[in-house]
Order: structure tokens, then C-alpha cells, then sequence
């Protein structure tokens, strides 16, 4: 059984040394990685530039734009059985990419920015059957309805909900906490723990609603 799972931010180049990037650190998506290769899944691990060292077991592949993400999943994902996208997409990028360090002038810069790919609703449609897609909702209002609606939008089996407007938890930081939805109406709390822990718990669950998984 094969595991597709996404990491970390994305970097999208306004010039040679600038970029627009997000915090994540991409320990949650990581610790997804561990968690489901300590259990038996064959991992594959899609990951943003992070300072993290790959878990054992898992086959990591590096990437650095949401361009680079997309082709990655996309070469991946035909034959995984699950898929988790942990990985904090970019969602905009620069229209024009410089080949050279824009100089500062007098005045404003104006960057014109144009979507990325949306890697999670293309997964949705293009989703085989008996595969198990997973999302996450990084909220800072209206977690589950936000996180619900999500689901639905990109049709997803499951959605791990995070309120990023703590400051204890999410975003860079080593610990986490989830409300973890499954399209057919179940709802597992995770309480607030470490990162590992955290995923310990959301592989748990998944493994039970996906028996051959562990067998």
C-alpha cells in the first residue's frame, strides 16, 4: 500500500534571491511521513524546502515551487492508495519572474500576482476509485464549516482541520492540535501534543477506515 504525502511551504521567485513563501516548517507533514511508514505504508514524501532531515523508510523528493509540487504529485499520485496533502501550497505567485536582483528605486514596486496550480482539487478530480484523499484545512475562523466546505469543494474523503490563529500550535511550531472529518460524518478530536504524536493519532484512524492497510 502506497502513501503519497506533501510537506512543507512552497517558494515562488520574484527574482533571483527574493521569493513569497509561507511558516510552515513542514513538520506536520514529516511526522505524517513517519507515522505512516512505521506502520507499514511504502511512503513517498513530496517536500518543500525545509531543515528537516527525511524519516527512515521514506523516499523523499524535493521540490521548491508550486509548479515543481504539482508535476511531482501529479507523477505520483496515479497509483497511491492514500494521499495526504500536508503541504502549505502557495496560492499566488509572481506573474513575471526577474533573471536578475530587481534594484531598489525611489517609489513603489508593484508585483502583479497570478494563481498556482491547485494541486488538492485536481487530485479530487481526477481521484481513482478506492483512493483515499486527505486534505487540511488551516483555518483562523469557522474552523469546521470552512474546513467542511473544503471538503466538499474538492472532494476529499477526509480533512484535518487546524486553527492557525493559536500561537500554542500549527504553523512553526512543534505542536499541533486537529479536528480530523471524514466526508461520510465522523469527527475525531486530537487533542493539542507534539507534532508526532498528533500524527500518530490521524494515521491511526485513517488505518482503521482502510482494513487491508493493515493487514
Amino acid at each position: 500500500m502506497k502513501a503519497l504525502i506533501s510537506a512543507g511551504p512552497t517558494r515562488e521567485k520574484l527574482d533571483i534571491v527574493r521569493f513569497f513563501s509561507n511558516r510552515s516548517s513542514g513538520k506536520m507533514g514529516y511526522a505524517l511521513a513517519a507515522a505512516a511508514a512505521e506502520s507499514g505504508w511504502e511512503v513517498v514524501l513530496v517536500s518543500g524546502p525545509v531543515s528537516l532531515s527525511p524519516p527512515a523508510g521514506v523516499r523523499l523528493i524535493r521540490v521548491e515551487s508550486a509548479a515543481e509540487m504539482a508535476k511531482a504529485i501529479q507523477a505520483e499520485a496515479p497509483d497511491a492508495d492514500l494521499i495526504i496533502m500536508a503541504a502549505a501550497v502557495a496560492d499566488f505567485r509572481p506573474k513575471q519572474c526577474c533573471n536578475h536582483k530587481i534594484k531598489k528605486k525611489p517609489g513603489n514596486l508593484l508585483v502583479e500576482l497570478e494563481p498556482t496550480e491547485d494541486i488538492l482539487f485536481t487530485l479530487g478530480q481526477n481521484k481513482p476509485e478506492g483512493q483515499l484523499l486527505v486534505g487540511f484545512a488551516a483555518e483562523s475562523e469557522d474552523l469546521l464549516v470552512n474546513a467542511r466546505a473544503k471538503m466538499r469543494r474538492k472532494n476529499l474523503d477526509w480533512i484535518a482541520a487546524n486553527d492557525i490563529s493559536r500561537t500554542d500550535r500549527g504553523l512553526a511550531s512543534d505542536f499541533n492540535a486537529v479536528t480530523l472529518l471524514s466526508r461520510a460524518g465522523g469527527q475525531f478530536e486530537i487533542p493539542r501534543g507534539d507534532k508526532q504524536q498528533v500524527a500518530g493519532k490521524i494515521i491511526e484512524i485513517l488505518n482503521r477506515h482502510i482494513p487491508t492497510a493493515c493487514s
